[in-house]
């Protein structure tokens, strides 16, 4: 790695805006495999630092786990951008991407992605874009709100999931959810149609409204307003769930909650298992040892972390140690 790069991963160290482009482009899906070797997120400094290289002519490349490669574009002045912005690339926020997989509502036991927040856009795809297993959120040439980065990565990451778990091979799965989304017409909805008519996309813009939290449903809105809204079609959640299998229904309850000190979990039944609590990054707070009394299962937490600090006022999740087991949101006032 040569002077220019370490200048450049001091540049994001020091601390400059981490964000997208103010309207970003429609995310492609990339043909590169499977690399998924667990759920990583990568930061951009990492990512620049470990991924990225330079050939004999200068030029920057992303060399992924797969073996795929793309040139990236290390200037906003550059012919292949069209918008140059305020003259900077902002890559998403790391933790901005955690916190919207903590408050993803969907079982991704099965799911397995790498996410790479990349340092600048590719040359031939500037816009974020996922495959099997991976995906690619690109920076922009302005800062991007919270609400846009949620939205763009849960999109991003439904495309992860139709096709870990309903690839195009399952034609009567595809079928069946074309019917129940009111898109059988081929020529209308198609691969190759306009971007919001594409079943992948529809399916990804469902996957975010569905089940992505508060932050990435900010506009209310899907791409592609002259189809039903995903919660007014019956059925579609519960179609989606099924094709994670078999999930747990916790039936969790928090008391109380919002709180100012310590919160009960509970749920029906007699299965114990620990439970973790994580904070909005997605980092785990703490675990919590189960107890079975009168017909029930039941977790408190103090407030605190492992190390037996106090928590401070924010947004944390809980969830059972349960293969497909769904987080329940827990609110902390000051």
């Amino acid at each position: 790695m040569d002077l220019r790069d370490r200048v450049l991963i001091a540049a994001f160290v020091s601390g400059a805006t981490l964000a997208l482009l103010a309207h970003p482009s429609p995310a492609n899906e990339l043909q590169v495999g499977d690399v998924a070797t667990g759920f990583k997120i990568h930061d951009a400094t990492e990512t620049l630092h470990d991924y990225c290289s330079r050939d004999t002519e200068g030029r920057l490349w992303l060399a992924l786990p797969s073996g795929a490669r793309f040139e990236l574009v290390t200037s906003t002045s550059d012919p292949a951008i069209f918008n140059p912005g305020d003259g900077v690339f902002h890559p998403y926020d790391g933790a901005e991407v955690r916190a919207a997989l903590a408050s993803l509502d969907f079982p991704i036991a099965r799911i397995r992605a790498e996410v790479f927040l990349l340092p600048f856009p590719r040359r031939n795809g500037l816009e974020s874009a996922a495959g099997a297993g991976l995906i690619l959120l690109s920076p922009g040439v302005r800062p991007l709100s919270r609400e846009q980065q949620h939205a763009e990565f849960i999109h991003e990451l439904g495309h992860v999931v139709h096709r870990a778990l309903m690839p195009d091979s399952s034609a009567t799965t595809w079928g069946d959810y074309r019917s129940l989304r009111g898109i059988t017409d081929a020529h209308v909805f198609a691969a190759a149609a306009a971007h919001a008519n594409r079943p992948h996309e529809i399916f990804a813009e469902d996957f975010r409204a569905l089940f992505g939290g508060a932050l990435a449903n900010y506009s209310g809105s899907i791409e592609n307003a002259s189809i039903t809204r995903p919660s007014d079609v019956a059925g579609l959640k519960s179609f989606m769930l099924t094709l994670a299998g078999p999930h747990v229904e916790v039936s969790l309850g928090a008391q109380p909650n919002p709180s100012r000190g310590g919160v009960q979990f509970a749920r029906p039944g007699s299965v114990t298992v620990m439970m973790d609590v994580f904070d909005a990054q997605g980092r785990r707070v703490v675990a919590l040892a189960p107890w079975a009394v009168g017909g029930a299962v039941r977790w408190n937490w103090d407030g605190r972390n492992s190390n037996g600090l106090a928590m401070g006022a924010g947004v944390f999740y809980a969830r059972p140690r349960e293969v497909g087991a769904v987080a329940i949101r827990v609110t902390r006032l000051t």
